[in-house]
């Protein structure tokens, strides 16, 4: 589960996140909307501890980002906007990499990246370089990388940015997967059909401040659109 406090933060006279409170709970898909520049990276960041809140709370299962950061680091998996992935490596050296990083023993590390490769399909590549990758193949390999060590809550920054359909119609499987598990699943996304398919919950931000967290129903009775995308327009529209 996710808890976020009044979490806020600065860089320099710039407010990217403002007084955003919201929680995301196990078993769920979560989405985290906004336009851009409205601080969903940032809160992202924030919640996998890559930089600290300015003020405010955030906890992992309970555990606070600000001051018990390795134990959150071990029950999150997060797929940034850019991958990071090693291109000289391998897609299976580039997961064991992390398995390693994360204090997997070598045995059950093995066994688990040849079950991730076996879920993700990724069995035609996974012993080739990753340079040169689709963004497909590369999306796969991260998202390995993000859930080698079992975590509990998975962290996505618009995971199917740049995929195919074939390749966004693996993705969504794999997601709703980690719901069916009981996972807490927390993705930001522009793609509002990608939103309807996937998510039970969803919580909008616009200019760095919290503007709507609740159900997918909620937001289309609160806004009187049956619509997504006009859903979201009526309550972000006048302040973006």
């Amino acid at each position: 589960m996710i808890r976020v406090e009044a979490l806020s933060k600065n860089f320099g006279e710039v407010e990217a996140v403002i007084d955003v409170s919201f929680s995301a709970d196990d078993g769920k898909v979560t989405a985290l909307l906004g336009p851009n520049g409205a601080g969903k990276s940032t809160t992202l960041r924030m919640l996998s501890t890559v930089i600290k809140p300015s003020s405010g709370n955030a906890y992992i299962d309970g555990f606070d980002v600000r001051q018990e950061t390795m134990a959150v680091c071990s029950r999150i998996g997060v797929l940034p906007h850019a991958t990071g992935l090693y291109d000289r490596l391998s897609a299976r050296e580039n997961i064991r990499y992390f398995g390693e990083l994360h204090g997997m023993e070598r045995d059950p590390l093995e066994a688990r990246i040849d079950s991730l490769v076996e879920m993700l399909d990724m069995s035609e590549f996974s012993d080739r370089r990753v340079g040169g990758f689709s963004q497909g193949q590369r999306i796969k390999v991260a998202l390995a990388r993000a859930i080698v060590h079992d975590p509990k809550n998975v962290l996505l920054d618009e995971p199917t940015n740049g995929l195919d359909v074939m390749a966004t119609r693996a993705l969504r499987e794999i997601i709703h997967g980690f719901k069916n598990e009981g996972r807490c699943v927390l993705f930001s996304s522009h793609v509002m059909q990608e939103v309807t398919n996937l998510c039970d919950d969803v919580i909008i931000i616009g200019q760095g401040r919290l503007q709507f967290q609740g159900t997918l129903d909620r937001l289309k009775t609160d806004t009187g659109q049956e619509d997504l995308e006009e859903a979201f327009i009526r309550v972000i529209g006048a302040q973006d």
